[in-house]
């Protein structure tokens, strides 16, 4: 196939095509090499059994638990094989109801994301982030990028319940705090989304966070409406108002795709608790902080005591775990 002289004729996609190849090449390799492990430590297990050799029977069993953990790693990666999983992905978080503790706990989670993408190898850029009035934020926008980043992240989407001691409570008191994350993949150009400008409305306004030089000098962030589906999205890491819009267009072009791969996993099992709408009746997990400590995705089941691991960006397990249930799901409507 890539032999063939016009298969170049279009860059971009033979660049898509050869990643693919790539991936589905490693993944097969990855099967194979698993099961010529497997083969062979069942085999050395028979032999220690036969000669009643125990330490090569314990070493043999030390190998299959390893083996073990590298299966289900790789049967993971298998069920990153939606049609966006393997893109890079926006997160928009928002506090809820609550005001400086509500938007303090956003800033918590935005702290939490970040550190997990960093510790997966990932690149993070702020698209957009409107500070707290005294603490915290009222919104951020994050692009993730790296391998799978979609897949990984789009486990996070739904409301997230914080349960703490307020630090800004003179009575230390404690407080039930929300915040919603938004998840949706970047889009490439061989995916075509038809937008009519004439059904957005466009706004500039000056950024309120950190942002460079030109910050609260120039109408620089960009803001898009789009009124039909009541989609905003907006845009203010760049000092160029142009790059910035270029940006928001991307950001609209992706979330109208997210809304239709959303529409068709309805479709697919309206009843399906993991495909409920975002709403502040349907918590994905709890963080406990006092009077104990606990961590609770209540899709899953899956628990954890840790709290300061899981707020500091452990969260592999909750996501495999969603994204298990989720394909699970898939196949037995």
């Amino acid at each position: 196939m890539a032999e063939r002289p016009e298969f170049w004729d279009d860059p971009q996609k033979a660049q898509k095509l050869m990643q693919e190849r790539s991936k589905l090449e490693t993944g097969f390799e990855n099967i194979a090499a698993i099961s010529s492990e497997l083969s062979d430590n069942l085999e050395l297990a028979e032999l220690a059994e036969m000669d009643g050799d125990s330490e090569l029977l314990n070493a043999a069993a030390q190998s299959l638990a390893k083996l073990k953990v590298k299966a289900g790693e790789a049967e993971l990666e298998a069920l990153l094989s939606g049609e966006a999983d393997g893109n890079d992905c926006f997160v928009e978080i928002h506090p809820g109801a609550g005001g400086t503790e509500a938007q303090d706990w956003a800033d918590m989670m935005l702290r939490m994301y970040l550190r997990w993408a960093n510790a997966r190898g990932m690149k993070t850029d702020i698209i957009e982030i409107q500070d707290g009035d005294e603490a915290g934020i009222k919104s951020a926008t994050v692009k993730v990028k790296g391998e799978n980043a979609f897949g990984w992240m789009k486990t996070e989407s739904g409301v997230h319940r914080l349960v703490r001691i307020s630090p800004y409570d003179s009575s230390a008191r404690r407080h039930t705090s929300f915040a919603s994350v938004w998840v949706y993949p970047e889009i490439d150009d061989s995916i075509e989304i038809e937008i009519d400008e004439s059904d957005c409305r466009v706004d500039t306004y000056r950024a309120s966070g950190a942002g460079g030089q030109h910050v609260n000098k120039t109408d620089s962030a960009v803001r898009i409406t789009h009124e039909p589906s009541g989609i905003v999205v907006q845009c203010q890491n760049d000092r160029s108002q142009h790059k910035n819009r270029a940006q928001a267009w991307d950001m609209l072009r992706a979330r109208l795709y997210e809304a239709e791969l959303r529409r068709r996993e309805e479709e697919a099992q309206a009843q399906a608790d993991s495909k409920s709408e975002i709403g502040w009746g349907h918590q994905i997990r709890s963080y406990v902080l006092q009077p104990y400590q606990m961590v609770k995705d209540l899709r899953t089941g899956v628990e954890t005591s840790d709290t300061s691991g899981v707020l500091d960006g452990n969260l592999d397990e909750f996501m495999a775990a969603a994204l298990s249930a989720r394909v699970g799901a898939d196949q037995n409507p």
